[in-house]
């Protein structure tokens, strides 16, 4: 069994790079999953690390892990009160109208014997915002950028679908099956960074390097730059309406 790239360790948390098709629990049908890693990532600490967030089995990247009970506590309250910052990259299967925008539309949960449970729109459902903003474009599809300001369960790929248009590539759930265009093995998107600002402490700050499925499809990495978008942004919201926003997010990474 490899070993999982860690990305940022200190005495209470560790960052490591999930790669894609791990779950984080052990599947109904056996095999290997998060759990398998953490005797090794003990790194000579009395406990095993501790999940502080989820990621889907096809997501790679940034995943946080607390070394400690007292560390599980602040970090998911610190996810619970919105002051993590959260990158991912995505490849959105079609082309993007737009730089830049945000996306504020209400999720809820439903679920069938036949189709098992998905997520989808609801105006009475969990407030749910991501900002974004286009990366490059290619004939493979989109790269966007997401920065959710809520953790709602497959909150990237609902608002992919529904705020810009198309579902991510390679989604089994919220996408459409081709034969004939762009293919991925999985739903592509990737936990770039992850951020959390500690009282006394430095923050705890991780970057998760662009995967090579990512790169194979024609997607290069650039460097890191502070985005301060002038002009208006694509709003997308509960009212099903499109308008004009004048506000960004600066953030420098």
């Amino acid at each position: 069994m490899n070993h999982l790239p860690i990305l940022f360790e200190d005495g209470e948390a560790l960052v490591i790079d999930k790669p894609a098709g791990l779950p984080l629990d052990m599947p109904r049908a056996g095999g290997v999953s998060l759990d398998n890693y953490l005797p090794q990532l003990r790194l000579g600490f009395a406990r095993e690390p501790q999940a502080v967030h989820r990621l889907d089995r096809d997501t790679s990247g940034c995943l946080l892990l607390a070394r400690n009970p007292k560390a599980l506590k602040r970090f998911s309250a610190a996810f619970e009160e919105r002051l993590v910052a959260k990158v991912y990259l995505g490849i959105v299967a079609g082309p993007v109208e737009g730089d830049h925008g945000v996306i504020n539309l209400a999720m809820t949960k439903i679920s069938s014997a036949a189709a098992g449970w998905r997520m989808i729109l609801a105006k009475k459902g969990k407030p749910a915002l991501t900002r974004w903003r286009k990366l490059q474009d290619n004939e493979n599809g989109t790269l966007v950028e997401f920065r959710p300001e809520t953790g709602r369960t497959h909150q990237i790929r609902v608002h992919a679908l529904h705020g810009l248009g198309h579902a991510l590539l390679g989604d089994p759930v919220y996408g459409e099956r081709s034969s004939t265009g762009p293919q991925a093995a999985r739903t592509m998107l990737h936990a770039s960074r992850l951020t959390i600002t500690r009282a006394g402490k430095p923050p705890v700050d991780a970057f998760a390097p662009m995967p090579r499925d990512f790169s194979d499809l024609g997607f290069t990495e650039k460097e890191p730059t502070v985005w301060n978008p002038e002009g208006p942004g694509i709003v997308v919201d509960d009212r099903g309406e499109d308008s004009a926003d004048d506000t960004g997010w600066d953030t420098a990474e």
